[in-house]
């Protein structure tokens, strides 16, 4: 199944974001918590790797093992960062090999300690020739790319931020998935922005629910999303409450998606931070006939 067809149906496509643990015992939770996400029947899951381009090989073994023990539907992320050409094409030698259907191709952050991205020598500068890269030498890849609601913090401004995304969508991008928002009008001021512009792919909200304010204010310093004042302020009111930080914040993604879905939207993206609680919460709350959750098996 192509990545965009997902978002061709008449159901709503979740997907989920994972990362690699640091840890047995990490590996362990996140594939505990993944057979509880299971019982939703997401369409895919995807898996991210550490900075500067760390635990690659990590991010490989995790998704071959998701896609043998739940046969679904997998998506690996890669970045330029770190890498030449030719690393680059080995990775996706390697993800071809390990059954990964998609790829969401990105730049990648800077370096620690750096404010500029770089390229290695012999590496690429842009996603967008990530793209072509994948577009052009493995073709059986489905590649997702990422757009931003609020404007990434490195473009000079809105327009020339869009005039990056559609050249990655030119380039062969299939479907944009957004980074974490949450103020829904951003994201349709994004969406209008984008068809307007002539991006005609399926652009994917990214939803991450809040589950701690002090982690949330962290996240979204490096991110540069903005917090409603609102929101926030009922976060902090739980500051030493754990449960009511919880509550606020799942009860706020919950709503986000909802009005998501009833406008439009043809998948939503949840980053689970490697837990089910909270995307469990707002999945079995959404269980409504019209928010009917999509599941194509994947053969083994």
């Amino acid at each position: 199944m192509r990545l965009r067809e997902f978002y061709e149906t008449n159901d709503v496509a979740v997907s989920l974001e994972m990362f690699p643990p640091k840890s047995d015992d990490g590996m362990v939770g996140l594939f505990e918590n993944l057979k509880e996400l299971m019982t939703f029947h997401p369409s895919y899951v995807t898996c991210t790797y550490g900075a500067g381009g760390t635990t690659r090989d990590l991010t490989l073994d995790i998704v071959e093992r998701i896609h043998n023990e739940f046969s679904i539907h997998v998506a690996a992320h890669l970045t330029c960062v770190g890498a030449t050409v030719d690393e680059l094409r080995a990775y996706l030698r390697d993800a071809e090999e390990r059954h990964v259907d998609f790829i969401m191709a990105l730049r990648g952050d800077p370096p620690k300690g750096e404010k500029e991205f770089k390229p290695v020598p012999g590496g690429l500068t842009y996603a967008n020739e990530l793209v072509e890269l994948i577009r052009k030498e493995f073709p059986g890849f489905g590649i997702a790319v990422a757009g931003y609601p609020e404007t990434h913090q490195e473009a000079l401004n809105r327009s020339v931020d869009l005039e990056n995304l559609k050249r990655k969508v030119e380039a062969g991008g299939e479907v944009v998935v957004t980074q974490l928002f949450y103020d829904n009008d951003d994201f349709y001021r994004f969406r209008d922005s984008c068809e307007a512009n002539g991006i005609d792919v399926p652009i994917v909200p990214g939803i991450l629910p809040v589950t701690s304010v002090k982690q949330i204010k962290r996240i979204s310093s490096l991110c540069g999303c903005k917090l409603p004042p609102d929101f926030l302020a009922r976060l902090e009111a739980q500051e030493n409450n754990p449960q009511g930080q919880f509550d606020v914040g799942v009860y706020h993604a919950t709503h986000q998606v909802e009005d998501l879905v009833a406008r439009g939207c043809p998948g939503i993206h949840f980053y689970c931070l490697n837990k089910s609680r909270a995307v469990a919460t707002i999945l079995r709350a959404l269980a409504l006939p019209s928010i009917r959750v999509h599941h194509q098996q994947k053969a083994q």
